[in-house]
């Protein structure tokens, strides 16, 4: 929990993850607290530094003592922002706090890295169900007293008001738990807001972004629930129109809160865009630590699995794979031994050694030197046999990748456009190997055809020849 004074506004914020890692700010919208973006700080804070402010005059921050706009969040937000870190942010917003969002992204952008966005007011107009049932009700709620007798009045009308706002925020066949919907609406009916609600009512109205998204050079992905009856699906179509650099995802059996509705598809698009983790339950999370990975995640660029890589996917398969570090001469691992795992050289080499009968007992054939970028071991990740050489780490010792079947089976389920773009980088380069192989073997042939040729003592012989 931390408290920060912004421009003489005091701002609450919910803050996780490590001080020194890249900074993650979650805004949450109209009538809402930082609660609305809960579902998605375990997993941002496994990388970033999160936090989750209560926006002026919502949750337990001060309200502005002027007229509350968008621009005006965006600028508090900015400066919080400038006060923080010195890096590039992520921003994580909903509904209203999608457009606030935008608002930073497009009057300060280069405070913003990456923006993920669930449900985004675009144009101000929320529904036609919004404006004719729940509306009037904010309106009224403006003026101090009228604002009291809603207040209540409220906990008489609990049925009433459940039967107006589950079809305008959940869908039919909603997945939200019933102390999550509790939540989320006592945040909606907190006493002593009404008139935060009704001015950022009508400051969604006045921010009016259409034509405007054609500016952001910030990419995004942004994610609505099919059954939104908050902000309807007629401002996605905005967004795929005009929006160039953006990532664009209908979530199913979901409506204005697909956090909550359908955390897992959520925090796997999620965690997909963000360079995350995977998050299937059936493997552990990466324990790596975030500079170890964006090292690697750097590397991979010019590696055999990471051609046609983003950074973001490269950053993700990065966290997949165990690092590990051999000194010169160390086994790495051994002929016959049972393995799934595919080794990428990040620095130094592998050699490839294979048991050869004629020379002394103990004795290895080099058959091949694997260097930086270059992956061995892929057969092993395949089809989990044996291994039919020798890997140990070359003259200056070897730093490895190592990924297992386990871990890219999970990408495949959980990112199947990186996995797939991973399992295609991982065939490319053995059909290259084998390419490789037979060209190597007919150059053999053709040598020894050419001896046998100027020597026709020399009892060479090769195949049927």
């Amino acid at each position: 929990m931390a408290t920060y004074t912004i421009d003489g506004v005091r701002i609450y914020a919910r803050e996780e993850g490590r001080k020194n890692a890249q900074l993650a700010v979650l805004i949450h919208g109209w009538s809402s607290s930082w609660y609305a973006l809960s579902p998605l700080i375990d997993l941002l804070s496994r990388r970033f530094r999160v936090l989750a402010v209560d926006l002026p005059g919502y949750g337990n921050s001060e309200r502005l003592r002027e007229r509350t706009t968008i621009p005006r969040y965006a600028d508090l937000l900015a400066e919080l922002i400038r006060e923080q870190t010195e890096s590039p942010v992520v921003l994580v917003g909903h509904s209203m706090g999608g457009m606030t969002s935008i608002n930073l992204a497009l009057q300060y952008p280069q405070l913003i890295e990456r923006m993920v966005l669930l449900c985004p007011t675009i144009s101000g107009h929320l529904s036609t169900y919004i404006e004719l049932f729940i509306s009037p009700i904010t309106i009224i709620e403006r003026y101090p007293i009228a604002g009291r007798i809603v207040s209540g009045l409220e906990p008489y009308m609990v049925r009433v008001t459940d039967r107006l706002m589950r079809p305008a925020s959940f869908a039919e066949r909603t997945g939200i738990t019933q102390a999550d919907y509790e939540r989320l609406r006592a945040d909606a009916r907190r006493p002593g807001q009404g008139r935060v609600r009704a001015e950022c009512y009508w400051a969604m109205r006045e921010n009016d972004l259409r034509g405007r998204l054609h500016q952001l050079e910030t990419p995004a992905l942004v994610i609505w629930g099919a059954e939104d009856n908050t902000v309807p699906l007629r401002d996605a179509g905005v967004v795929a129109d005009e929006w160039r650099n953006v990532d664009l995802r209908i979530i199913p059996k979901a409506g204005h809160w697909p956090q909550f509705e359908a955390p897992e598809i959520t925090r796997r698009y999620l965690a997909s865009y963000l360079g995350l983790p995977v998050i299937t339950t059936s493997i552990e999370d990466s324990s790596n630590p975030t500079e170890v990975v964006s090292r690697a995640a750097a590397f991979l660029a010019n590696s055999d699995v990471g051609n046609r890589l983003t950074l973001q996917q490269r950053t993700r398969l990065a966290a997949q794979c165990r690092v590990r570090v051999f000194t010169a001469g160390d086994l790495i691992a051994a002929v016959n031994e049972e393995s799934t795992d595919l080794m990428v050289v990040q620095d130094g080499s592998i050699e490839v050694l294979f048991p050869d009968d004629s020379e002394m007992p103990g004795e290895s054939r080099l058959l091949q030197t694997v260097l930086p970028g270059q992956i061995t071991g892929e057969m092993s990740l395949l089809d989990g046999a044996r291994r039919s050489a020798e890997l140990r780490a070359g003259p200056d010792g070897a730093t490895v990748l190592i990924l297992r079947r386990d871990r890219l089976l999970a990408l495949l389920e959980d990112d199947p456009q990186l996995g797939n773009l991973v399992v295609w980088n991982i065939a490319t380069a053995l059909a290259l190997r084998l390419r490789l192989a037979n060209w190597q073997q007919q150059m053999l042939a053709n040598e020894l055809r050419s001896v046998r040729a100027s020597d026709p003592t020399s009892g060479v012989s090769y195949g049927n020849d």
